[in-house]
């Protein structure tokens, strides 16, 4: 268990630390845009609430590269990996210009959710580069699944940290007018944006075209790279379950920023800091979770299931013990980590309160990605997604939403729903998977 637990973390190492330099892209906008005015933070909330599920969905697609090259992988077959990276590569580059299309045209949405009519106002021009940007973000993405199925975590990771300072170099240009360039504010984080991942992906298709660590697979192109429908069935046998999956728990977090924004933009404001943090605690989760599906993947490919019980097990501790630490740190910092974002004395005060109840669900939250995770890597995909619609659907937003105007208890209300829906599924998933991995490994006969 100790062995498995520290190759799994060696693995997702890089992947935390690249999925951290991702959302610090985020957190970098926000904060940059936040210390104008609360108005053009709030703003950045919406359009991240609104434009979060479509999204992830797109990021989901992408997590079916992974599963499968890790599988082939597993199975040392070369052609297969090749073959399910032209594929997935086809099939994530079409969901990424869907979901461009649907936003860009989809703007006028913004103004039909309840919001401060100023800060929709603002939202919009801001929506549209940030739909666009969703292409080279996707693509990127698409290319670091094909990369961490080989457990080739580390290249990904060095494109996602040097995107970091390029990131906050072209903000400090465009958001506040400096060197001469135009003073663009909301929409100067945007073109940050766009042109960040536009560099990023260019950059990391260049690497896997030309580095010897991928030549083999790239040599195969002449016989390997076809559409197939098989192969792209068996993706989308992946892609799609997963793409509801974080679809829905990322939807359910934006439809709780748009309720949480009917009650005010002081609320939404404080809402967008508290998810900052949590989001941010969240991609460590993701990243023990990616690297032990991907393990988990890999020996499924050779049907070794007391590995994978054991994989399973040590990366579900490790989610547990780390779920306890960020729980600790938010309690300690909370009165210290708002001010990160915004000076506003009632913003500041609300985003304190509401990071004690995501400290609440740290552990839940932790546990519940691993166990969805591991599943999707011995291929149970369909039961898990039912239960995280029911987990966030029918349980979190219900009793949030009850919590927050019945019980008069306001954004807390909505947190102490996710706190509901989390809980029951890190419970139903975890079991399932520790069911599982008992019913199929063999039986040892003395």
């Amino acid at each position: 268990m100790k062995t498995e637990a520290f190759k799994t973390i060696r693995l997702a190492l890089p992947i935390i630390i690249g999925e951290l330099a991702q959302m610090a892209l985020h957190i970098i906008d926000t904060a940059m845009v936040g210390s104008i005015n609360y108005k053009q933070l709030a703003a950045v909330s919406l359009v991240f609430n609104a434009m979060n599920i479509p999204f992830v969905i797109g990021i989901g697609m992408t997590i079916s590269v992974s599963q499968m090259v890790s599988m082939a992988h597993g199975q040392n077959d070369d052609r297969q990996v090749s073959h399910y990276l032209y594929n997935g590569f086809c099939i994530c580059a079409l969901t990424a210009l869907l979901i461009s299309f649907t936003l860009f045209f989809g703007k006028d949405l913004l103004f039909h959710l309840g919001q401060d009519p100023e800060v929709a106002t603002l939202a919009v021009p801001f929506m549209q580069l940030m739909g666009i940007s969703i292409i080279p973000m996707l693509l990127f993405m698409t290319l670091k699944q094909f990369t961490d199925g080989l457990e080739q975590t580390r290249t990904a990771m060095l494109f996602s940290l040097a995107a970091m300072p390029i990131n906050i170099f072209i903000n400090w240009l465009l958001i506040y007018g400096n060197w001469g360039f135009p003073r663009l504010e909301l929409l100067g984080a945007a073109w940050g944006t766009l042109i960040t991942r536009t560099l990023i992906t260019l950059a990391l298709g260049a690497v896997i075209l030309t580095h010897h660590s991928y030549k083999k697979y790239i040599q195969l192109r002449k016989e390997e790279w076809y559409l197939r429908r098989s192969t792209i069935q068996e993706l989308l046998h992946i892609g799609v379950p997963s793409s509801l999956q974080v679809g829905m728990e990322a939807g359910a977090f934006a439809v709780s920023g748009i309720i949480i924004g009917t009650i005010g933009a002081v609320a939404q404001a404080s809402h967008q800091i508290a998810l900052s943090c949590a989001s941010a605690t969240f991609m460590v989760s993701m990243g023990l979770a990616q690297a032990g599906s991907i393990r988990v993947s890999n020996a499924f490919g050779r049907s070794d299931w007391p590995l994978i019980a054991t994989i399973g097990k040590s990366t579900l501790l490790t989610a547990l013990a780390y779920g306890v630490c960020c729980a600790l740190g938010f309690v300690l910092l909370k009165d210290h980590l708002p001010h990160f974002f915004n000076s506003n004395a009632e913003v500041v005060s609300l985003a304190s309160m509401l990071l004690l109840f995501a400290a609440i669900f740290q552990i839940s939250d932790a546990t519940q990605a691993i166990g969805a995770g591991l599943l999707r890597g011995i291929k149970d995909v369909r039961t898990p997604t039912l239960l995280i619609a029911v987990a966030y659907w029918v349980v979190g937003i219900p009793m949030g939403y009850w919590f927050a105007f019945h019980g008069g208890m306001g954004a807390s209300g909505m947190w102490l729903g996710f706190i509901s829906g989390l809980t029951f599924a890190s419970i139903f998933l975890i079991a399932r998977f520790l069911r599982m991995s008992k019913r199929n490994a063999p039986v040892l006969v003395s």
